[in-house]
C-alpha cells in the first residue's frame, strides 16, 4: 500500500470493471466465448475480431491498449463495425450489451458484506462506469448489491464517460456531497483523471490491467484491491 494519509470523506464512488469486479477473471474469460459466438464458431474470424478490440487469443489476454479496458461500448462498436458491415451501429451495440450482461463476473472482494460495512459507516456509495447502464445494473443485480448504491451511472446515462468528470459531478449532486469529501476508486487512469478533474480524492486498485507505475501519478493511494480501503480510511 502506497500513498498519503487518509482524508476525511463522506462518499465513495467506484468504477465497476477492474474495481468492484476483477478484470482479468471476468472479461478475459468472457472475451473468448463472445468472439467465438459472434463469429459463428469461425476461429479465424474470431481471432480477427479479437485483434480489432485488442484481445490476444494465443495469450488469452487483452492487450494493455485494448479498447475494452477503459473504453465505452461505443468505442467497441467503432472497433468492430468494419467486421459487421451488414449491422447498424445500434445493432452492434445491442449485441455487445446483451453479451456483456451475462459475463461470468468475479468479485474483487465479497461485495455484499464489504458494501454493507461502508454504508454502516455512514458513507454514500456510487458506481460510475464506462460500461453501458443496462449491463452494469445486471452485473450488480446478479450479486444483489445494486440496492446498496445511492447512484449508478453508465456511459449512456446522460453524464458522459470518463475521463470526463460528468458522472462524478452527477454523483455529488445526487448525494449532496462536495467533491473534496468524495473518494473516487478505479483501476485505470481514466478513472483517476476523472477524479482529479472533479476535485475528488483518488484511490487506485490493482485488480485491473494497469500497474502501480502507471496509476500512482494520478492517485492518492494505490492498494491491491478495494478490500484495503476501509483500513486506510480508519473504518472497522
Amino acid at each position: 500500500m502506497t500513498g498519503i494519509s487518509a482524508p476525511a470523506i463522506d462518499a465513495v464512488l467506484f468504477d465497476k470493471d477492474g474495481t468492484l469486479f476483477d478484470f482479468a477473471g471476468t472479461w478475459e474469460v468472457w472475451a473468448a466465448g463472445f468472439l467465438r459466438r459472434v463469429s459463428d464458431g469461425d476461429q479465424t474470424r474470431a481471432t480477427r475480431l479479437g485483434d480489432a478490440i485488442g484481445y490476444d487469443f494465443a495469450q488469452a489476454k487483452f492487450r494493455h491498449d485494448s479498447v475494452a479496458i477503459a473504453g465505452t461500448p461505443d468505442d467497441m462498436v467503432s472497433a468492430l463495425a468494419p467486421e459487421f458491415p451488414n449491422l447498424s451501429p445500434g445493432q452492434i451495440l445491442h449485441m455487445i450489451n446483451d453479451e456483456a450482461a451475462s459475463a461470468p463476473l468475479v468479485e474483487a472482494v465479497p461485495l455484499s458484506p464489504y458494501l454493507t460495512n461502508l454504508r454502516g459507516a455512514g458513507l454514500k456509495l456510487g458506481v460510475a462506469t464506462n460500461d453501458a447502464e443496462a449491463p452494469a445494473l445486471a452485473h450488480l443485480e446478479a450479486f444483489d448489491v445494486h440496492g446498496l448504491f445511492d447512484f449508478i451511472a453508465g456511459s449512456d446515462s446522460g453524464y458522459g464517460a470518463k475521463p470526463e468528470p460528468g458522472q462524478l459531478f452527477a454523483f455529488c449532486d445526487h448525494v449532496n456531497v462536495q467533491p473534496d469529501r468524495v473518494l473516487m476508486v478505479g483501476d485505470s487512469t481514466h478513472d483517476l483523471e476523472a477524479g482529479r478533474a472533479a476535485g475528488m480524492w483518488t484511490a487506485a486498485v490493482l485488480t485491473g490491467m494497469a500497474k502501480t507505475a502507471a496509476l500512482a501519478p494520478f492517485s492518492d493511494i494505490v492498494v491491491p484491491d478495494i478490500g484495503h480501503l476501509p483500513g486506510w480510511l480508519g473504518l472497522h
